[in-house]
């Protein structure tokens, strides 16, 4: 749907797209996601995601555990004279906790704090350390779904939803010497249902994020400095999508996503479908460049959710 989700966020995914709609979550799943990364490269590069969650009456919330797993392939270290010495893969990871709730009968709110690592090259000769990285970061966000909304006398109940995520809040991540900035995002959704009936839904959504990172050849700023200067650099990523549901057993997506040209220049087309089978439901997505040669071209995610059923 564009890469947007910030005003659904309707399952346990919500602890990437937003925190605050697992405070609407009631139940126990479990979320599988894969993608192979850059498949123009046709390199051994991969992402995966996986997250549990499950609602606890005595916290009066869902709480969840999460792990994004990134392959960056597999490397050769060579001497100074360019002589080949010896083979090693790179990866990344982070584990995250999260906590959502209810602060109201149509508001909720949510946190997740992350662990971060980075394993770029194992330490050699001659090296101060490895390559790796490590800090630490959290997620803040809040959904709203207002039941009541009355706008020049036109009754809105239970049609909009509008999210805010402030995602990646942490300190900047070292290597030896060399530190980079987290990509600390500011995330806005708002959604709406054209269409609710016994067997179809139409639902649109809109994303908009911003990128709260100013560096440049002398470094970066840190937070929360960087909160404030930020806007004087990049642009706004705006990701629109549609998705149409019927009988609450078939969904198809798709959605256009776009940002300025030196923020990036990437736009693209996405294209999606998804089938519910009892506890189970099975979802892919396609990105259609428009670009020839695109880097993103041709990339395919694929991702299994298990729901348990109703827990409150």
């Amino acid at each position: 749907m564009g890469d947007i989700g910030t005003a659904l966020a309707d399952n346990i995914n919500a602890v990437h797209w937003n925190p605050g709609g697992l405070g609407f979550q009631e139940t126990r799943q479990v979320s599988l996601s894969f993608s192979k990364w850059l498949p123009q490269f046709n390199a051994d590069l991969f992402y995966s995601y996986g997250t549990y969650g499950q609602y606890i009456e005595e916290l009066d919330g869902t709480i969840a555990a999460s792990l994004i797993f990134m392959n960056l392939g597999e490397f050769t270290r060579t001497a100074e004279n360019g002589d080949a010495l010896n083979k090693f893969r790179s990866n990344e990871f982070t584990i995250g906790l999260s906590y959502g709730t209810m602060l109201s009968d149509d508001l909720g709110a949510g946190v997740q704090i992350k662990y971060i690592q980075s394993n770029l090259a194992p330490a050699s000769v001659g090296q101060a350390g490895a390559g790796v990285g490590v800090s630490g970061a959290f997620d803040l966000g809040f959904l709203w779904k207002p039941s009541k909304l009355s706008v020049f006398g036109e009754n809105f109940d239970n049609v909009f939803s509008f999210g805010v995520n402030l995602q990646n809040v942490g300190p900047k991540i070292t290597y030896v010497n060399e530190s980079d900035p987290l990509p600390t995002t500011l995330r806005l959704g708002v959604a709406a249902k054209l269409v609710e009936d016994e067997f179809n839904d139409l639902i649109i959504s809109a994303d908009f994020s911003k990128l709260l990172v100013r560096r440049d050849s002398l470094g970066s700023d840190p937070i929360p400095t960087s909160f404030v200067t930020a806007w004087g650099r990049g642009g706004i990523e705006t990701g629109v999508g549609m998705e149409y549901i019927y009988d609450q057993i078939v969904a198809f997506r798709g959605g256009f996503f776009t940002e300025p040209m030196v923020a990036g220049n990437r736009q693209y087309f996405t294209l999606g479908a998804g089938v519910v089978y009892d506890l189970f439901k099975v979802d892919f997505s396609y990105i259609l460049t428009i670009e020839e040669n695109h880097p993103l071209a041709n990339t395919l995610r694929f991702s299994l959710l298990v729901d348990w059923g109703q827990l409150k």
